[in-house]
């Protein structure tokens, strides 16, 4: 008798869906039992049925989930993913803008040249392929195999330039295996050549390889792009640089090339013409290194501009640095030793350089004495060399402030001129019965004429002055005002610190009649074929009208004594073709002996076009070693001689 768990099914044209899994066990049993001629079914327990349906839907699961993070949360990305499989998009560098001089002399020209560029990421997804392709270039550029693998490997961005300005004979090489090489491409770019080198160098900087913080904050740049570092390339970096066009690379999906799409053109990039005249700027530099090297000193600045306007006509900071270096490729030995030169030829003194003005803040001490009527002009104060002033704490204990030498009785114009500290410690800090302007008043009419506040110039980099306060030194040193820090301020001395660019922008203020103007090195910027101003820079007031003009005019006076009269410390000048105003200040650093000597001029004295100003630093001495570069560069100006 057969065994319960089996029973004879006498159908056979109909098959259960559970028995197409039971075969084999079905076929095991039959020839257990013998049995051939009829068919037996083994009876599925409940439980096994669940377990089968239960690992059938968690496959199901699982199958439906993965498509849904690859189709939804993953789409997008795997979308690109595929999409930069078969075809990238490369920017083509526009041409760039070329910057002239005021009379459309060319100062910044280009040049063309190609660079290697590599795609890292396949680069590394096939070794024997990878390394085939680094012993290409190896050989066509004659650069050693372990540097270029080297140079991929270290790279943190996936573009990868292997070389820059190749040579005409090794990129013929390249080009000829370009089709060995899939993951590259040979990119054009521009030398930028700096016709007048150290002349002009603090003025238009020099172009770099791009940082990885402006790659993060600047769009439409790659990681082998060229950007401006400083200077006007730096600072009209948008309007230079142009519209970089768009071209797609078409590759199958296993990555062999099929050709480039071009999406859009390079728009090159605008020009700028600027206010500075280049033979001037060339005169200015020759007259200032010539002046330095006269007195063996090292460094110093010069600034020329235009009092009615704000335009800046020349602008030098010395030592300098020829910015071409950078256009043909510096190697981090000869740029580590420019940063490490004492002189720091790539400090730009004329707007980042902070110094005491020495005597130089006369006039705008005079200025403000006049506007707050503490003194009449033709008042005589004796100046005797020095003044003695008595402890206010201490009676018996006498401090002496001196002058350089006696001048007698002086009234502004006189003090003006011959640059008496006397009647200017009088003016500032009060002595005897005359009241003086005191720190607040010091540090308000100061601030008038923009001590604290940056220029606005175009060019990266500048630095506002700082004018000392009895706030400030408690605050930071802790320290009581006394009046001694009066007098020091009022010579232009203690703890105060302005930029050469301030200075000159505030003697123009006194030059035109009261108003300070934003000084401005480009005049316009043209389109690329020069047809059309896309943008021209009109004069721009900071401020003007706080101070009376016959108040300013008095200080004018003084300023012309200064050159006319035999006494005027600015006498050097006296033989210029024009008539000239000027201000002399000699400032003590913290070495015994040596000054930063300045000398501030503005001509033809009844219609000012041109203010000048010098400062050399470490001067040894008390010597006239800016005026020599005054009257160079005012002879030049007016006489072009």
């Amino acid at each position: 008798m057969l065994n319960k768990r089996y029973r004879i099914k006498e159908s056979i044209n109909s098959i259960e869906t559970h028995e197409v899994f039971l075969d084999t066990l079905a076929k095991i049993e039959e020839e257990k039992l013998g049995l051939s001629e009829k068919r037996f079914e083994v009876k599925i327990k409940e439980r096994v049925i669940y377990v089968i349906f239960g690992f059938f839907l968690i496959l199901a699961l699982i199958l439906f989930s993965k498509t849904f993070y690859f189709q939804i949360l993953e789409g997008k990305k795997l979308y690109a993913l595929g999409e930069n499989n078969k075809g990238k998009i490369n920017l083509v560098r526009a041409e760039r803008g070329i910057i002239y001089d005021k009379n459309l002399k060319k100062l910044v020209s280009n040049s063309p040249a190609y660079d290697l560029v590599c795609d890292k990421r396949s680069f590394l997804a096939s070794k024997p392929e990878y390394s085939k392709e680094i012993q290409i270039i190896s050989n066509a550029l004659q650069k050693k195999y372990t540097q270029i693998e080297s140079d991929i490997i270290a790279s943190e961005e996936s573009k990868v330039v292997i070389s820059e300005n190749i040579v005409q004979e090794k990129l013929l090489v390249l080009e000829a295996r370009l089709n060995d090489l899939p993951d590259c491409q040979i990119e054009k770019n521009t030398i930028r050549n700096y016709d007048m080198g150290p002349i002009f160098s603090h003025i238009l900087g020099y172009m770099g390889k791009i940082s990885k913080e402006d790659l993060q904050n600047i769009d439409n740049y790659t990681a082998s792009d060229y950007i401006g570092k400083v200077g006007l390339e730096r600072y009209y970096e948008q309007f230079l640089r142009g519209i970089p066009g768009r071209v797609e690379n078409i590759k199958t999906a296993t990555g062999i090339k099929k050709g480039d799409k071009v999406l859009s053109l390079e728009e090159p990039g605008n020009n700028l013409v600027l206010n500075i005249d280049a033979d001037l700027q060339s005169k200015t530099y020759n007259a200032l290194e010539a002046s330095i090297k006269n007195i063996g000193s090292k460094k110093g600045t010069a600034i020329a501009l235009n009092p009615k306007t704000g335009a800046i006509l020349a602008l030098v900071s010395y030592p300098a640095y020829d910015n071409n270096i950078f256009s043909k490729g510096i190697s981090q030995t000869d740029f580590s030793a420019l940063q490490s030169n004492p002189y720091q030829p790539f400090f730009n003194r004329a707007i980042a350089a902070k110094y005491p003005t020495g005597s130089t803040i006369k006039p705008f001490l005079a200025s403000g004495a006049l506007q707050e009527n503490l003194i009449s002009p033709a008042k005589l104060i004796n100046d005797p060399g020095y003044i003695l002033v008595h402890s206010k704490y201490d009676p018996n204990v006498t401090y002496k402030f001196a002058g350089v030498k006696p001048h007698g009785l002086v009234d502004m114009r006189k003090a003006l001129a011959v640059s008496s500290n006397i009647y200017f410690y009088t003016v500032g800090g009060g002595y005897g019965d005359q009241q003086g302007l005191g720190p607040s008043r010091i540090k308000k009419y100061l601030d008038l004429y923009g001590f604290e506040q940056k220029t606005g110039i175009d060019l990266p980099g500048e630095f506002g002055g700082f004018v000392p306060s009895p706030e400030w030194k408690k605050q930071i040193k802790d320290e009581s005002w006394w009046d001694g820090d009066t007098y020091n301020l009022s010579i232009g001395q203690s703890d105060l610190q302005v930029t050469p660019l301030q200075v000159a922008v505030a003697y123009a203020a006194i030059a035109n009649g009261g108003t300070l103007y934003k000084p401005q090195i480009v005049q316009k910027i043209t389109s690329s074929d020069q047809k059309s101003i896309l943008q021209e820079f009109k004069p721009e007031i900071i401020s003007q009208n706080f101070i009376d003009k016959q108040n300013l005019q008095i200080v004018r006076e003084g300023m012309r004594d200064g050159v006319q009269k035999d006494y005027g410390s600015s006498h050097m000048l006296s033989n210029l073709p024009v008539a000239v105003a000027g201000k002399t200040g000699t400032a003590e650093t913290s070495k015994a002996g040596i000054y930063n000597t300045w000398s501030v001029n503005f001509a033809p004295y009844d219609n000012p076009e041109i203010v000048f100003l010098a400062t050399i630093e470490g001067v040894e001495g008390l010597r006239s070693a800016t005026l020599p570069v005054a009257h160079d560069v005012l002879q030049y100006y007016f006489t072009k001689k």
